[in-house]
C-alpha cells in the first residue's frame, strides 16, 4: 500500500484537506460519543460533507485514484475472488486482477484497515486501493454481483445444453414484478429480470440487446446517449432472445420477420410498460425495448424545464374554443410529454377529453384514451372518425402522418373542437409545408392552425460537477454576447456516470398564427418568409432558447452547438 495509515484519523484528514472546520468535527465526535455512529456516516446525515467532498478529500490526502464505477465493467475473475456477502460486509467492489497480482479495488473508507486486513487473510494478496463514494458503491455491489450471478448461472446452463432448457424458459411465464427474482427461477428468466430491473432504476428510455459474432451486448439510453450496461457470450443470445419474446407475447417460432410485444412489469411500486420490437440481424435477432413509465410522474409543462414566457404563450393558446395546436420535432424530442402536460390542463370535469394513440404512453384519469389496432382496422383515421361522433371537446391525435388523418383533423378543428397533435418536421414554420406536402389547402391550413411548437431535448449540466468557465470569443461574437462571460461546461462524476450531464431540459420555439402568418400561408409563401414573420411577432428560435439555458447554467455551449447542426 506504500503508507501505513493505521495512525491516521478521518476527522483530522479533513480538517488538513480542508473539507470541514475544526468546530464542526468537534461536534461530530461530541455526536459520535452519543449515537457510536462512524464520524463519515455523522458528517454525511448532518449535511456538514457530501459524499463527493468526503471521497475527493480522501482521494487527495491519501494520494488514491478517485474513480466513477457508474461506467466500470469489473472482470469476472476478481468478482470470483472476493464472495459477495464479504464485498456487502466490508463495502468493497473488486475490480480487476493487476499484471503484479494484486487485486484492485474501489471503498469509500480506505482508512477501514480492519476491513483491508479481513481482506488479505480472505484473499493473501494485496491491493490496489481506488476511491469512490459510498452510495456508488452500494450500487455496483448491487448490480456486478446480482447480474454476474445470474449471467454466470445462464451460461452454464446454456453449457451443458440439457434437453429440458427451452422448456425451463417457457414455463416461467409473465414476470410482472421484476424485483422478486427468485433463486428458484431458470437462470435466464433471473438474468432478464435483472437487466429490466436495472433498467428501469436507472431511468433509461431505451433498452438494445443485440447479437454478434462472438459476443452479445445490453445497451441502455440515458438522457439520450447509448452506454454499453452488460456483455455475454454470444450462445446464450437465442435464450435471452426467446425469453424476451415470450414475455412479450411474440412468437418465439418466428426469427425471419420483425415483431413487436409489449411487456408490463412493476419495479419499486411502478408500473412500467415496455413496448418491444425483434429486427431479425446476421446474428441472430436484435430486441430494442421503449420504456415508457405509466405513472405520468414527468407530466406538467414546469416539469420540461421552460421557461415562464414561454409556458405563457403557450397557456394563452391551449385554451382557444377550437383549432389545432401542433407539437413538432424529431423522435424522441419529448413531444408526447408536452402533449400531456397540455392535456394535463385541459383535463377539467366539465370537459371530454379523447385521444387516439400508437401507442398510450401514460395513462390519465379523466382522459378517454384509444389505442391504435392496425390489425383489427383501427387505425388513426378510423378512431378519429368515431371520436368526432363521441361529443368531444377536446381531442388528442397522436401523430398526423397522412391526408386522412390531416383532413379529418382539419375538419375537427373547424367545427368547434381542440385538436392537438404531433408532426415530424425541423422547426415550427416547416410544419406548413409540411401539411401542404399532405394535400391540405393553404386556406384550410390558415383558418384551423392556432399555433405550432417545435421542441427538442438538451441534457442538463450535472449540478454535483459542474464548472464554471468564461464564453469563448467565438461563440460570444456569434450570438452576440460579451466575451468572457461565466457558463458552465461538463466535467464527470459518480452521479451522472461520468458524462457530466443528468436529465434533459426542453427547449422550444413557438409560432402563433397571427394575422400576418395567415396571409403569409395563405399566399404558400416559403418557409424563411413565414419564419421571419414569425420572429417579428416575437417567436425565440431553438437556439435562441437553448443559449438562455447556456446562460443560465442549465446545460452547456457543446449542447448548443450540436442542437444548431441537427437543426440545419
Amino acid at each position: 500500500m506504500g503508507v501505513d495509515w493505521r495512525h491516521l484519523k478521518l476527522g483530522d484528514l479533513l480538517v488538513d484537506a480542508g473539507a470541514i472546520a475544526k468546530s464542526t468535527l468537534d461536534a461530530a465526535l461530541e455526536e459520535q460519543k452519543i449515537s457510536r455512529m462512524r464520524l463519515g456516516e455523522i458528517l454525511l446525515k448532518n449535511g456538514w460533507l457530501t459524499e463527493k467532498q468526503l471521497a475527493e478529500a480522501l482521494s487527495r490526502q491519501l494520494k488514491l485514484p478517485l474513480i466513477s464505477l457508474a461506467k466500470y465493467k469489473p472482470s469476472k475473475e476478481a468478482i470470483n475472488i472476493i464472495p459477495e456477502t464479504v464485498a456487502q460486509r466490508l463495502e468493497i467492489v473488486p475490480l480487476a486482477i493487476l499484471d503484479s497480482g494484486k487485486i484492485a479495488i474501489a471503498m469509500s473508507d480506505p482508512l477501514n484497515v480492519i476491513a483491508m486486513d479481513e481482506l488479505r487473510m480472505i484473499t493473501n494478496t494485496e491491493f490496489d486501493i481506488n476511491v469512490a463514494t459510498a452510495s456508488d458503491v452500494r450500487r455496483a455491489l448491487m448490480n456486478f454481483y446480482k447480474l454476474q450471478e445470474s449471467l454466470s448461472a445462464a451460461i452454464g446452463e446454456v453449457d451443458r445444453a440439457s434437453e429440458d432448457f427451452a422448456a425451463s424458459i417457457t414455463s416461467a411465464g409473465l414476470t410482472q414484478d421484476v424485483s422478486g427474482i427468485s433463486s428458484d427461477d431458470a437462470p435466464v428468466v433471473r438474468l432478464v429480470s435483472s437487466i429490466l430491473e436495472q433498467a428501469v432504476k436507472e431511468q433509461v428510455s431505451d433498452v438494445h440487446i443485440e447479437g454478434y459474432e462472438k459476443v452479445s451486448k445490453v445497451r441502455f439510453r440515458l438522457d439520450g446517449a447509448l452506454f454499453e450496461h452488460l456483455e455475454y457470450p454470444a450462445t446464450l443470445h437465442p435464450a435471452v432472445i426467446s425469453r424476451l419474446k415470450i414475455i412479450a407475447g411474440m412468437d418465439i417460432s418466428e426469427r425471419r420477420k420483425p415483431q413487436d410485444g409489449r411487456i408490463i412489469v412493476k419495479v419499486l411500486d411502478k408500473r412500467i410498460d415496455l413496448r418491444v420490437n425483434t429486427l431479425p440481424t446476421i446474428y441472430g435477432e436484435k430486441v430494442v425495448m421503449r420504456l415508457l413509465d405509466q405513472s405520468a410522474s414527468k407530466v406538467g409543462l414546469t416539469n420540461l424545464g421552460l421557461f415562464e414566457d414561454d409556458i405563457a404563450v403557450m397557456n394563452r393558446n391551449i385554451n382557444a374554443p377550437h383549432g389545432i395546436f401542433l407539437i413538432t420535432g424529431p423522435t424522441g424530442s419529448g413531444k408526447s410529454t408536452t402533449l400531456y402536460s397540455l392535456l394535463d390542463i385541459l383535463n377539467t370535469p366539465d370537459s371530454n377529453v379523447i385521444t387516439v394513440e400508437d401507442p398510450v404512453e401514460y395513462t390519465m384519469a379523466g382522459i378517454n384514451q384509444v389505442q391504435v389496432n392496425e390489425k383489427a382496422g383501427l387505425t388513426f383515421t378510423e378512431a378519429l372518425r368515431s371520436m368526432l361522433r363521441q361529443d368531444p371537446d377536446t381531442i388528442m391525435v397522436g401523430e398526423i402522418r397522412d391526408f386522412p388523418t390531416a383532413e379529418l383533423a382539419i375538419r375537427a378543428a373547424l367545427t368547434g373542437h381542440l385538436v392537438l397533435s404531433t408532426l415530424h418536421t425541423n422547426d415550427a414554420p416547416s410544419s406548413v409545408v409540411r401539411l401542404l406536402d399532405m394535400g391540405i389547402a393553404p386556406y384550410l391550413i390558415s383558418t384551423s392552425l392556432i399555433a405550432v411548437v417545435a421542441q427538442r431535448l438538451l441534457r442538463r449540466l450535472c449540478s454535483a460537477c459542474k464548472a464554471e468557465i468564461p464564453l469563448s470569443a467565438a461563440v460570444a461574437h456569434a450570438h452576440g454576447l460579451q466575451e468572457g462571460i461565466p457558463v458552465f461546461k461538463a466535467v464527470g462524476c459518480d452521479a451522472c456516470r461520468g458524462t457530466g450531464y443528468k436529465g434533459r431540459v426542453a427547449i422550444v420555439e413557438i409560432m402563433e398564427v397571427n394575422e400576418r402568418v395567415r396571409e403569409l400561408i395563405n399566399s404558400n409563401a416559403p418557409v424563411p418568409v413565414i419564419r421571419q414573420a414569425a420572429v417579428e411577432s416575437g417567436m425565440h428560435l431553438l437556439v435562441q432558447s437553448a443559449l438562455r439555458n447556456v446562460i443560465n447554467g442549465v446545460s452547456s455551449v457543446e449542447e448548443m452547438l450540436a442542437l444548431s447542426v441537427q437543426s440545419e
